[in-house]
C-alpha cells in the first residue's frame, strides 16, 4: 500500500475498506489509542480556511499521540520562494506525516514526489479524499453494506463529487449525479471510477434532471454551490443552481429509508433547507464527526503500514 493519499487512487478498494474497518474500532473506542504513534509530529499546512478539516486532523494526531502542527503557508518560506521540493525534503526531517489542504492537486503530488513521509491531501480543488471516506462511513453505518445503494448527489461536479464517484467505483455502488449543464464532474474521473464499477459493481450516472438522480435514492447528498475561491461567482451560481436545492419535496421522492448527507459548511436556504439539514433524514453531523475516526484510521495505515489495530488497543 502506498504511504500516501493524493486521490482515493492512492488506497483503492482494499485500503478504503481497510479504512472502514479501522475507524469503526475507533468509533468504538472513542479514538482512544494515545500509545499507538506516541511521538509522532503531523504537519497541517491550510492554505484554505478549514473547520473541520483541521479541528479532525489535529484531533485524530492527538488520539494517536501524536504532536500536530499547524502551518500557514504564508508563514512557510514556501510563501518568499522556497520550492516544493525542498519545502518537502525539509518538512521530511521533522514531521512524521504532512497533511495539505491547497488549490492546485499538482502542488500535492510535488510534495509526495519528494517527500519521505506520508502526504496526505486534506482538499484540493480537484479532491476531497478524506471527506469521502467519512462519506462512505456513514453510508456504511446506516445500511451495512454497499452493494445495491442507490446514492443521489445533487449540485455541483466539484471536487467533493469527484472524490465520492472515486469511492463508489471502488465500493460498488450505485452514484446518480445531477447538475446544471456545464457543471458536471471530469470526464476522465468518471470514466475510470466506471471501470472500477464494471469490476466492484454499481454505476455512475449523469444527469441534469434533480427529481431523476433523487427518485430511490439510498442517500442524497449535496455541497454548497460556490466553493472556496469561487466566492465572486456565487450569484450567478444562485441562479444557475436554482432548482438543485434538497428540500423537503425532493427528499419525498427518496427512499423511504434515504439519509441526507452534507460535508458541510451549509449554506441554509442554498443548496438544501433547515427542515432538511436539521429533520430525522439528515447524518450530517454524525458525518462530521466521522471524519475524527477515519482520519485517526488514516494516519495509522500509512504511518505504520499496519491493516489492523495492533498497536491500538
Amino acid at each position: 500500500m502506498t504511504s500516501h493519499l493524493l486521490t482515493l487512487d492512492s488506497i483503492g478498494r482494499d485500503g478504503i475498506l481497510v479504512n472502514l474497518e479501522l475507524a469503526t474500532h475507533l468509533k468504538t473506542i472513542e479514538g482512544r489509542t494515545p500509545e499507538a504513534l506516541a511521538g509522532g509530529r503531523v504537519g497541517l499546512i491550510f492554505d484554505k480556511p478549514s473547520t473541520r478539516t483541521r479541528v479532525s486532523f489535529e484531533t485524530a494526531a492527538w488520539s494517536l499521540g501524536m504532536l500536530p502542527i499547524t502551518l500557514r503557508g504564508d508563514e512557510l518560506q514556501l510563501g518568499r520562494g522556497e520550492t516544493i521540493a525542498d519545502t518537502a525534503r525539509v518538512l521530511s526531517r521533522y514531521l512524521t506525516a504532512l497533511v495539505i489542504r491547497t488549490f492546485d492537486q499538482a502542488r500535492v503530488e510535488e510534495l509526495a514526489r519528494y517527500s519521505t513521509i506520508p502526504i496526505i491531501n486534506a482538499l484540493t480543488d480537484d479532491h476531497h479524499p478524506c471527506q469521502a471516506l467519512a462519506d462512505v462511513m456513514s453510508i456504511q453505518e446506516e445500511f451495512g453494506e454497499f452493494d445495491g445503494l442507490r446514492v443521489a448527489f445533487v449540485g455541483d461536479g466539484n471536487n467533493v463529487c469527484h472524490s465520492l464517484i472515486q469511492a463508489a467505483g471502488y465500493l460498488g455502488f450505485t452514484l446518480a449525479i445531477s447538475t446544471p449543464e456545464g457543471y458536471e464532474p471530469k470526464a476522465e474521473i468518471v470514466e475510470a471510477a466506471r471501470a472500477n464499477c464494471a469490476i466492484n459493481g454499481g454505476a455512475i450516472e449523469l444527469g441534469h434532471d434533480v427529481k431523476a438522480a433523487a427518485r430511490g435514492a439510498d442517500a442524497v447528498y449535496t455541497d454548497v454551490w460556490a466553493s472556496m475561491g469561487q466566492e465572486k461567482e456565487r450569484e450567478e451560481r444562485a441562479r444557475i443552481f436554482a432548482g438543485y436545492c434538497v428540500d423537503r419535496e425532493l427528499m419525498a421522492l427518496a427512499s423511504p429509508r434515504a439519509i441526507f448527507l452534507h460535508c458541510l459548511p451549509a449554506h441554509r436556504g442554498d443548496e438544501v433547507t433547515d427542515e432538511v439539514i436539521d429533520g430525522p433524514h439528515s447524518r450530517v453531523w454524525d458525518e462530521a464527526e466521522n471524519r475524527w475516526y477515519t482520519e485517526q484510521a488514516l494516519l495509522y495505515m500509512l504511518i505504520t503500514g499496519e491493516e489492523r489495530w495492533e498497536r491500538m488497543g
